[in-house]
């Protein structure tokens, strides 16, 4: 079957359908219809998978995590167990819920101390769908449906075929929540720089929005050495901007004065935004914040800095900052790398906008993790590709 018969073929199914086999999936798993938990993960997505819980009184039995440096801990006031501990004393008694993003490796390990009941978390996101959704590429199901039209467009936004099957794919996976049948992601060290689309330029000027503790910066000089102009990282998190700025006082002279810090959230207008923090990479813009801290339009955060390559990993603020950046994007043609999951309808949406900023882009999508995370939408001008 074609690629673009299988994205037809997915959205002419009945919405209320595909959201009541979503919402089952969970029971049709486990046998218990309020079984005992445990979780499989006690970083950022465990703790905001046991926050959840919490909510609606259900209190899971333990973590679970590969970090010995964890265990016999609380984090968040639940006790962490070694994986092959908590098999032993609740294997048989206990779904094992996976809380991390890359679930495969656990799952095996775990079917390897003959844990009976393992399942990853989004299927128990769709059980409790009011408290926990919408989620990066989970929930906001009707999305797909009311955007029909532009779902299908965006299938021939993309330049090559592994765009097209990574987008046809996504789709499926979000209605279906079937693992098995996604294409391999492609190798993590490639995230925002891969190597074989992008050709770089010595004189390459870097723009990092989202930069966390300088993470990607750090990916971006380990590929190019010396051999950049700039890289302006802006950072709005107060706890994650000041590990930024540790890391780059810990880099040599020559370095350090061409990494720019900046404590800032990449916006569409200049002013302030409404913050969740949570000083890791999961802090987001959202109206019911409790922080309120600095945005600016890059358009006008790098009028003296003219970009060459933009990376965006903002948390669902990505087509906010795109409009921010109309200027400098037009005039400069810098390669954009923009992730594309943080909200169900960024997968379509965000290809859209970009095109609508300079057509002369060439569209790439690719995934670097299982299942709908780290998706990137990278824009190419012609001259930058390698092929």
């Amino acid at each position: 079957m074609t690629i673009s018969r299988q994205l037809s073929d997915l959205l002419a199914e009945n919405p209320s359908e595909v959201q009541n086999r979503l919402q089952q999936q969970f029971d049709r798993t486990v046998e218990e219809p309020q079984p005992a938990l445990v979780l499989c993960g006690a970083g950022p997505l465990g703790r905001r998978t046991l926050r959840g819980l919490r909510s609606i009184g259900r209190e899971p039995l333990a973590f679970i995590d590969n970090n010995s440096t964890l265990w016999h801990e609380r984090i968040d006031g639940l006790l962490v167990l070694p994986p092959q501990e908590a098999v032993a004393q609740y294997g048989g008694a206990a779904v094992f819920v996976v809380t991390i993003f890359n679930h495969s490796a656990i799952r095996r390990q775990l079917r390897k101390m003959n844990c009976p009941s393992v399942v990853s978390f989004p299927s128990l996101y769709w059980k409790h769908t009011e408290t926990f959704l919408p989620y990066g590429g989970l929930g906001d199901l009707e999305r797909i449906f009311e955007d029909r039209e532009a779902v299908a467009a965006g299938l021939d936004l993309w330049d090559d075929e592994l765009s097209r099957r990574y987008y046809v794919s996504q789709l499926r996976w979000r209605m279906r929540l079937d693992s098995e049948n996604l294409p391999p992601p492609c190798p993590a060290r490639d995230t925002y720089f891969p190597d074989d689309l992008i050709r770089p330029l010595a004189d390459e000027v870097f723009v990092d929005c989202g930069a966390f503790d300088g993470d990607s910066v750090r990916a971006f000089i380990a590929r190019r050495g010396g051999a950049f102009k700039e890289a302006v990282a802006l950072e709005p998190d107060p706890q994650n901007f000041a590990a930024l700025q540790r890391y780059v006082e810990g880099l040599d002279a020559g370095l350090r004065r061409r990494v720019l810090p900046r404590p800032l959230a990449a916006a569409s207008h200049n002013g302030i935004l409404s913050f969740d923090l949570h000083g890791d990479m999961s802090s987001s813009v959202t109206a019911a914040g409790t922080a309120a801290l600095d945005c600016a339009r890059l358009d006008d955060v790098l009028a003296d800095h003219p970009p060459t390559y933009i990376k965006m990993d903002i948390e669902g603020a990505e087509l906010d900052a795109l409009e921010g950046a109309r200027r400098v994007i037009a005039l400069h043609r810098p390669v954009l790398a923009i992730c594309a999951y943080h909200k169900q309808s960024d997968l379509w949406r965000i290809p859209q906008a970009i095109k609508s900023l300079h057509d002369g882009y060439r569209l790439f999508l690719r995934l670097y993790a299982e299942d709908c995370w780290e998706i990137i939408c990278y824009a190419v001008p012609e001259e930058r590709l390698i092929s």
